[in-house]
């Protein structure tokens, strides 16, 4: 047998949480789900985990794995997401890539992917090599082996991020045919053009770098790619089977590999009981012995590239301009504006542009009287982002400073850290993928940005955000009530951002409805009670009290005194304040409680 068969699926959706909560907020377009994750997540990642194989009477011959038998890549913000809110499944995702290596020779099916998705020959040197590191550093993590491949996100590709991954010990990667510019056999001094996609696929290639390392490059079918995401290939699972195995060469006595690659949310969420059709198309081959399922990194041992290959620079999977999709108006959109454009690409990626660099000045400055390696000591940061508990941040920081450093400096450091996840957040491709900069993903990035620029101000004399904003202006929006993109970025950015005082807001109103106890979590802040009195009247309820808020991520914290008041339904009025003295609190408790014993409910 000289077929080998391969499937991949590139399981992504963006990070979504809101982030100064660390926690997905509703979402209505989901509806009747909570927010898109959980969507596809009931449509999508769990089918796949759990796939019927039907007979001709439609009767349950089969439930099996899908993950474990084709190539996949989860995004790490995806599965951390996962790991919280679905934790069986992502047990389950985790077995299949142990069981994957059984099947394959050694080679699990699961590939490692750029940490959030940026569009790598956009980043710069600094977030090129971080994105690799931690997206490496998350994926050991979580499956506990070094990873063999790696995603680029969108298939965006240039020589410099290849030389990054083979820097970094990344064997392969998978690209589009029309990302090759010309081939020759190993050995041999002619090369071949192969643009425009006509790059044989049924192969590994090599690509030899500038600075002399090498990486082997896989090019799905493009034809059968397509027709899987949008076409009606999914309609018939042995349909799909015919379709790829009609991809091989008759005659061809060279090992074959055809393999393709998809949006892994085609099986499911985009085409309903399209993992049925995924799972049955792999039995039918096997079953009938077709062909011989593999993946990447099994078929790559055994057959080694015998041709090497040129990339065509600045392309990706998704956009015929090359990269221009995520930075200019390019033409390419998902059709949500019928007759708008696309002319706010450019000033939002100038824009972060903008407050990247900003924020590089920031972030050298200030932990450099901490640090002896600024840059070093942010690649390695993904390891208190994947455990965030105090234990293990600490150590972290004790083994990374010029000196032990006070409560204080911890929380400098820690703020200096987040600033820097956030300045590489706001990249995440989604955001300039869509057709508008109000819409939901281009929102989300400009939450990230404002979050950093937030961070910023706290930790120095810099005031970014008014630069940033001043860029944004020049971005016009396709709902014209809306203005510009600064105004966009006030409303849906810039009011959902969150301080200690507004944590201690929260724990106020809702201490009238909740029995909460000493130490209370709310969302990725603890709530430690210093002081609490509510008291009952009719219809009032008021509450009084002192709570300490803490944050999980940076540990900076504040001590909040409070008083609200229930006037019943919906109506309730209260007020916080920071670092109140406890002459002006006992004050303010005799005062409030005295009014509301003789009924001065206007006082």
């Amino acid at each position: 047998m000289n077929r080998y068969l391969c499937i991949h699926g590139h399981f992504y959706q963006p990070p979504r949480e809101n982030p100064w909560l660390e926690e997905v907020e509703m979402e209505d377009s989901a509806y009747p789900y909570h927010d898109w994750n959980e969507r596809i997540a009931a449509e999508c990642y769990a089918p796949n985990s759990a796939s019927r194989i039907l007979d001709a009477d439609s009767r349950i011959v089969d439930i099996v794995n899908n993950y474990a038998r084709i190539s996949f890549n989860f995004g790490p913000t995806l599965l951390s997401w996962m790991e919280r809110n679905h934790p069986e499944l992502y047990r389950t995702i985790r077995e299949a890539d142990r069981e994957s290596r059984e099947r394959f020779s050694g080679h699990g099916s699961a590939l490692a992917q750029a940490y959030n998705h940026m569009i790598m020959p956009l980043a710069d040197a600094r977030d090129k090599k971080t994105q690799v590191l931690w997206g490496r550093k998350d994926f050991e993590s979580r499956f506990g082996r070094k990873p063999e491949g790696m995603w680029l996100p969108e298939t965006a590709v240039d020589s410099a991020t290849l030389e990054v991954l083979a820097e970094h010990g990344i064997r392969f990667t998978i690209l589009a045919p029309h990302q090759a510019a010309r081939v020759r056999r190993i050995g041999e001094k002619e090369w071949v053009e192969v643009g425009g996609g006509k790059i044989d696929p049924r192969m590994p290639y090599l690509c030899t770098l500038p600075s002399g390392k090498q990486i082997a490059l896989f090019f799905y079918d493009g034809p059968i790619s397509h027709e899987i995401s949008f076409g009606d290939l999914l309609q018939s699972g042995e349909r799909f089977a015919r379709r790829l195995l009609g991809a091989f060469s008759e005659g061809d006595e060279r090992p074959q590999i055809v393999h393709i690659a998809a949006d892994g949310e085609t099986f499911g969420h985009h085409h309903r009981f399209g993992e049925m059709a995924l799972s049955y198309c792999l039995h039918y081959i096997e079953s009938n012995r077709l062909a011989v399922i593999t993946n990447y990194g099994e078929f790559l041992e055994r057959f080694p590239p015998a041709h090497e290959v040129e990339i065509m620079e600045n392309t990706s999977w998704s956009c015929a301009h090359g990269v221009e999709r995520w930075r200019d108006d390019c033409g390419c959109h998902s059709g949500r504006h019928p007759g708008g454009h696309q002319k706010w690409r450019k000033p939002l990626r100038e824009a972060m542009d903008w407050l990247r660099d900003q924020l590089a000045q920031v972030y050298e400055e200030e932990v450099s009287k901490y640090v002896p390696d600024p840059w070093g000591i942010r690649d390695r940061y993904v390891e208190v982002v994947l455990d965030r508990t105090p234990g293990n941040a600490d150590q972290f920081l004790r083994q990374r400073a010029l000196k032990e450093l006070s409560q204080g400096e911890k929380v400098r450091v820690l703020k200096l850290m987040e600033m820097q996840r956030n300045a590489m957040l706001m990249y995440t491709s989604c955001g300039w993928f869509f057709d508008d900069i109000s819409g939901i993903e281009s929102v989300q990035v400009q939450r990230y940005a404002c979050r950093a620029a937030q961070l910023a101000k706290e930790v120095s004399d810099h005031r970014l955000e008014g630069g940033f904003k001043d860029i944004l202006r020049k971005a016009p929006v396709n709902l014209r009530d809306l203005g510009d993109g600064s105004r966009v970025y006030e409303i849906y950015a810039r009011a959902a951002s969150v301080d200690l005082p507004r944590v201690g807001a929260h724990y106020a109103i809702s201490s009238l409805f909740e029995d909460y106890g000493d130490e209370t979590r709310i969302y990725c802040y603890t709530a430690t009670r210093d002081f609490y009195e509510q008291r009952e009247a009719g219809k009032l309820r008021i509450a009084i009290g002192r709570v300490n808020i803490s944050s999980d991520i940076t540990w900076e914290e504040s001590r909040i005194s409070y008083s609200v008041l229930h006037l019943g339904d919906h109506n309730i009025s209260g007020g916080v304040a920071s670092y109140m003295n406890d002459k002006i609190f006992d004050m303010m408790y005799r005062e409030i409680s005295d009014m509301f014993d003789r009924g001065d409910t206007p006082g």
